[in-house]
Formats: C-alpha cells, sequence, structure tokens
C-alpha cells in the first residue's frame, strides 16, 4: 500500500509545475511518504494514469493510493481545507 504521485519533469505550463510542488508540500508536511511517477518517461506511463483515473484528458499532478484513484489538485486542495487529506488519501 502506498500513495502514488504522477507527476511531469517535462511541462511549460506554470500551473502544472506550481500545483505539483503544493501537492508534495502537503504530502511532505503531512509526513506521508509517496512514490513519485513520472508521466514524461513514455506514452504508455501517462496512458497508463489516465486510465486510472477514468478521464482521457487528466493532467498531473494525480494521486492514487496504490491503484485505487484519489484525485487531482483541486480536489486535494478541498481535502486540506476540510481536514479530510487522511480520508481523501484512503489512509483512513
Amino acid at each position: 500500500m502506498g500513495i502514488k504521485l504522477y507527476y511531469t519533469t517535462v511541462t511549460a505550463s506554470r500551473t502544472v509545475k506550481s500545483q505539483q510542488a503544493e501537492v508534495m508540500r502537503i504530502l511532505e508536511s503531512k509526513s506521508i511518504q509517496y512514490e513519485l511517477i513520472d508521466i514524461s518517461v513514455g506514452r504508455e506511463v501517462c496512458d497508463e494514469m489516465r486510465s486510472k483515473a477514468g478521464n482521457p484528458t487528466a493532467v498531473p499532478p494525480q494521486l492514487f493510493n496504490d491503484d485505487q484513484y484519489c484525485g487531482d489538485y483541486d480536489m486535494l486542495s478541498e481535502a486540506v481545507e476540510a481536514d479530510t487529506v487522511d480520508q481523501f488519501l484512503k489512509l483512513a
């Protein structure tokens, strides 16, 4: 069992970069261990992320607990505001 963060090291989007950094900051501030999966290494990794998320146009960052989809940046932000991050990540 583990949290997986799909992200990309190759993007021109400032939004994606800042969202990825914020997700990592949130996870680290809560001492939640996670695995980084870089979708820029190959099309199949991006396709895998989109398939698991159930969204053919999903962009990083996307969060999973093993293969169970948790959500994206906006959904995590809502969980932070509601103080329900553990439930969001399916840790509780």
